[in-house]
C-alpha cells in the first residue's frame, strides 16, 4: 500500500522483496531519498513494536503551546466545562479573529490522533465567522485540556480479525442559535478505534428519536465503507453491531 502526500511517501506491505521493487521502481523516475522505518510523518510520530502501534502528535502539540503563548497555562481535566452553553451573539466580539481561526484549525489537525477533543473542536469550529470572546475562552481550555493530557494518541495492538463495533449518540437541540442537533460516533476493530467524528446535523430534528436516528444512519455508512475496503481487499468479515442507547431510534432502524 501506497501513501502519497505531495512529496511524502509511506510504503507498507506484507512483501519485503515487493516494496524493494516498488522503490527501485519509482526511483528510476524520481529522485528519492528513503528515511527507513517510519517515526514522524506530517506532524504525527510514530512509534512502533512487533505487537503494537502508537500514533500521537506531541512534539507537533508542543509548538502550538508556544506559539499561541499558552505554554505557562494551568491543564484542566476536561476540554469543555460541563453544561456550559455558547451562543453566536453573546459576548464581545474578537478584534483579530486570524488568531482564533489559527488557533481552531490547528485543533482540527490534533483531533487526527486525539478523538477526545473531536466534539470540543467541532463545537468551536461553528464560531469562525464571527468569534467572540467567550468562544476565544472555550478555544484556549481545550488547548489546556491537551497540555495535560500531551502524551495521549491513538493505541492500535496487533490482534486477530474481528467484527466491526460502532457507538453513536447525539445531543438534541444541542445548539443555542438554530436548534440543530450533534452526532457522534466511534467505529472499533476489536480494542482498536479506527474511525470518529462528532458533526452539527444538517436539519433541525423534531425529537430525540430523530436526532438519534440520523446519527445510527450516519454512522451505519461510515462502518459500510470500512466493511467494503476490507472486503475488496479479500477479507472475510463477520457481521457488525452497532451500538445506540435510544430505544426509539433502534426500533425504527429494525
Amino acid at each position: 500500500m501506497l501513501l502519497i502526500y505531495v512529496d511524502d511517501i509511506i510504503l507498507t506491505g506484507s512483501s519485503p522483496s515487493s516494496m524493494a521493487a516498488l522503490v527501485h521502481t519509482l526511483s528510476v523516475d524520481f529522485h528519492m531519498k528513503d528515511l527507513g522505518n517510519l517515526h514522524y510523518f506530517l506532524g504525527v510520530q510514530v512509534t512502533r513494536t512487533s505487537e503494537d502501534l502508537f500514533l500521537h502528535q506531541s512534539r507537533y502539540l508542543l509548538s502550538l503551546l508556544q506559539r499561541f503563548g499558552l505554554d505557562g497555562v494551568k491543564p484542566v481535566s476536561t476540554p469543555l466545562a460541563s453544561g456550559q452553553k455558547f451562543s453566536a451573539q453573546e459576548g464581545i466580539l474578537l478584534e483579530n479573529p486570524t488568531s482564533y481561526r489559527q488557533m481552531v484549525g490547528t485543533l482540527q489537525y490534533l483531533t487526527l490522533t486525539r478523538p477526545d477533543v473531536a466534539f470540543a473542536v467541532n463545537f468551536v469550529c461553528q464560531f469562525m465567522q464571527a468569534p467572540r470572546e467567550p468562544h476565544l475562552q472555550a478555544v484556549k481550555r481545550i488547548f489546556r485540556y491537551l497540555k495535560g493530557t500531551i502524551h495521549l494518541g491513538l493505541h492500535f495492538i496487533k490482534s486477530p480479525l474481528s467484527a466491526f463495533q460502532g457507538y453513536c449518540d447525539a445531543d438534541w437541540a444541542g445548539s443555542r442559535d438554530d436548534r440543530r442537533s450533534t452526532s457522534g460516533f466511534a467505529i472499533y476493530m476489536g480494542s482498536n478505534l479506527l474511525s470518529w467524528g462528532a458533526k452539527k446535523q444538517t436539519t433541525v430534528a423534531r425529537s430525540t428519536a430523530e436526532a438519534e436516528y440520523r446519527s445510527l444512519a450516519s454512522t451505519t455508512a461510515e462502518l459500510l465503507w470500512f466493511m467494503n475496503l476490507l472486503t475488496n481487499l479479500g477479507y472475510k468479515l463477520s457481521a457488525p453491531t452497532i451500538h445506540s442507547d435510544n430505544i426509539s431510534a433502534i426500533s425504527m432502524a429494525r
